[in-house]
């Protein structure tokens, strides 16, 4: 066992670790598959749906400025992901990284709080993409009974049919998983861009004003506590609703549509070329998107006043708003693309952080095997599949989704944190990516996300809490007991002590 109490697996065992014959993963992923998976996954529910949202209740026109902010704050967390994911190449992104930094018992909480981000993640958006095609279908005349398909559903069968369809392409390989990606990545940006170009043409600049709206008290009475943000809990201050203060609260919303860059870093093991393509893949995926959702936002508030603006479906709208209504079909066959990817690469980050937790003994090594022809963990992703078609299919998760947000930004705050120990404990590490202004860069990446999460209802907060001690709990009844460090088969390393 590591002298060290914390237990910090080093570096050289995470990746020592990779070359275990049935735990090795086959290297097919490139550059542009790291940057295609990042795309796929970033545009998603966001870009279709919390555009309208939040012009009409938070921001006004400067939606496109809490996109900019929410992609600041993403960025930051990206140079920081980047610089671990080149330096420790290993599957688990952010369990990993923590393991290095913090040592297991955090390892094990970031890894446990990732399925908050993952798992569930996949099932919400499951869910949407359920009410998509039903949408669709009823365009057609065909619609499914309500009771079958579409977010209030109780059993629902088109989520459940969409994950287990995507589970099967990530047990077929990882390259397979790739190429999928990449059809359904050309179908959404081309419908993307297609908004852009044409609804370019329908701009009114009287939508524009005022840009960002006069700011307006909260209505009082109108919301618990449980429902305001920690924040205003906390202070006491209420930020009430457009104005500067709108336009921030917003950007703590649309941050769920950066959702997933980081899980670029969960196929480091899969990367021919992890030290280049890493750093490309995250930091390349994010600025694309970055720069579409910008300028999707103000494409639709031009078209249609931020007012009259749908809430569930914004894109659509403006351009039936502008007699087009055969773009709603296309736009809503653009968002079925858009969330089929996003089921998809959400259930292949989950399933690569408990691979790289069972490799650990955190949880049992036996479902980590690898899949002698396919080269995937397929017992993980069949489980994986089958939990999340259970959460799509039966479970309510309107009320749960925003723990997708805080348990994300939990994340990023740790491997922001994590960069500037790792500098200080293992500067001789080779690290073919560095994230400048070091310490001052990862705090700030720090303090953002601790001050978006900060902006989510009170509610997700306790609910947050329950979960991470649930966890806490099931560390120390399994994790702690039978894990590499406990059994005394984890090997020597050289991690120093802070």
């Amino acid at each position: 066992m590591a002298a060290d109490s914390r237990r910090v697996k080093s570096v050289e065992e995470s990746i020592r670790d990779t070359d275990e014959p049935e735990h090795r993963l086959k290297k097919n992923l490139s550059g542009l598959d790291l940057a295609v998976f990042g795309v796929g996954v970033i545009i998603g529910t966001g870009i279709f749906v919390l555009t309208g949202v939040v012009a009409r209740n938070q921001a006004g026109p400067a939606v496109a400025v809490s996109f900019v902010v929410a992609g600041v704050v993403c960025g930051l967390a990206a140079l920081c992901y980047a610089e671990f994911a080149s330096t420790v190449p290993v599957a688990g992104s952010a369990y990993t990284f923590s393991y290095a930094t913090f040592g297991e018992f955090v390892a094990w909480i970031i890894g446990w709080d990732l399925v908050l981000e993952l798992a569930l993640g996949a099932a919400t958006v499951a869910v949407g993409w359920s009410g998509y095609l039903n949408q669709l279908l009823d365009d057609v005349g065909l619609a499914l009974p309500t009771s079958i398909a579409g977010e209030t559903a109780s059993f629902n069968v088109p989520a459940i049919v969409i994950v287990l369809a995507m589970t099967a392409v990530l047990v077929l390989g990882i390259k397979l998983s790739s190429r999928v990606t990449a059809v359904i990545v050309a179908i959404k940006l081309a419908v993307v861009l297609l908004v852009i170009v044409v609804g370019a043409f329908y701009l009114v600049a009287d939508n524009y004003s005022p840009f960002v709206p006069p700011a307006e008290n909260a209505a009082d009475g109108g919301e618990s506590w449980l429902d305001t943000p920690l924040i205003s809990v906390l202070t006491g201050f209420s930020q009430g609703t457009f104005g500067w203060g709108g336009v921030l609260a917003g950007a703590a919303i649309v941050f769920f549509a950066f959702i997933g860059f980081d899980i670029v870093a969960t196929a480091a093991e899969e990367t021919r070329n992890p030290a280049r393509d890493l750093p490309r893949g995250i930091i390349g995926s994010l600025a694309i998107c970055t720069l579409l959702y910008v300028a999707v936002s103000l494409v639709v508030v031009g078209m249609q006043n931020y007012t009259e603006l749908s809430e569930s479906a914004p894109l659509a709208g403006a351009f039936a708003a502008n007699g087009l209504t055969f773009f709603s079909s296309i736009i809503s066959l653009g968002a079925l693309a858009g969330l089929t990817s996003v089921v998809m690469i959400l259930m292949l980050g989950q399933s690569r952080v408990l691979f790289a937790m069972s490799r650990d003994a955190l949880l049992p090594r036996s479902i980590g095997t690898v899949h002698p022809r396919y080269g995937t963990p397929y017992k993980i992703t069949i489980g994986t599949g089958i939990v999340v078609a259970v959460l799509a299919g039966l479970v309510p998760l309107s009320e749960l989704a925003e723990l997708v947000n805080i348990g994300t930004l939990f994340a990023f705050f740790l491997v922001s944190i994590g960069v500037w120990i790792l500098r200080r404990t293992r500067p001789e590490l080779p690290r073919s990516f560095r994230v400048p202004l070091v310490p001052l860069l990862p705090i700030v990446s720090a303090l953002a996300s601790l001050w978006l999460m900060a902006n989510l209802p009170t509610e997700t907060w306790l609910r947050f809490l329950v979960w991470m001690a649930v966890g806490v709990v099931m560390y120390f009844v399994y994790g702690r007991q039978r894990s590499r460090f406990a059994t005394g088969s984890a090997r020597a390393g050289t991690g120093k002590r802070l």
